[in-house]
């Protein structure tokens, strides 16, 4: 099992980065709701969402914008 984080989609492509690499999986393969910044697991070739990766993902990232704008 793998944890990535949705890059970015181009075309029928879905780029995740997983450990610091991108990959290259088919769009259609991922769930129909996923977008760029989206937590994932990757087991078996199969991309799921993580949403409470996604969600620590966002508190993280909420709370650093804070600390910079303080």
């Amino acid at each position: 099992m793998e944890h990535g984080v949705i890059d970015r989609f181009e075309g029928e492509l879905a780029v995740i980065e997983i450990a610091g690499t991108t990959c290259d999986f088919r769009r259609s393969d991922l769930p129909s709701e996923a977008k760029p910044g989206d937590a994932v697991v990757v087991e078996n070739g199969i991309v799921r969402l993580d949403e409470r990766g996604t969600q620590e993902r966002k508190n993280d990232i909420d709370r650093l914008m804070d600390e910079l704008f303080e």
